[in-house]
């Protein structure tokens, strides 16, 4: 089962939950405010987007509020630390398939290739 992980109020993660309505993807939703998940996953979905800086939305709001210390994390603790205290900040959604492939985003061409649908 794929799994999307995401904000329920993000206008772009209700997108990629219509397209995989409308395709018919078996999938569940996890708002990971509500569902906070592990360090080990974050980590993971660090090292499959390309590292943490390629996780983190920093074009977003929370992530120039941030105090300048904090947007220069030293080390993979700190990421982890960072990311439990401020979800919203992972670049959004994040969909795992059941073979433990996760990626980022929503496009509806890249969702196509995602799921061979086109």
């Amino acid at each position: 089962m794929t799994t999307l992980y995401g904000l329920k109020n993000c206008d772009t993660c209700g997108k990629a939950r219509k397209w995989l309505d409308r395709f018919g993807v078996a999938h569940e939703f996890v708002d990971y405010r509500d569902t906070p998940q592990s360090p080990q996953t974050l980590a993971d979905w660090a090292a499959q987007a390309g590292g943490w800086d390629a996780l983190v939305n920093k074009s977003s709001t929370t992530w120039r509020n941030l105090p300048p210390p904090r947007k220069t994390p030293g080390s993979e603790a700190e990421w982890k630390l960072l990311l439990r205290e401020y979800p919203q900040l992972v670049r959004r959604p994040v969909i795992v398939t059941a073979d433990g492939v996760a990626t980022q985003g929503f496009t509806d061409n890249g969702f196509k290739k995602r799921f061979g649908k086109g």
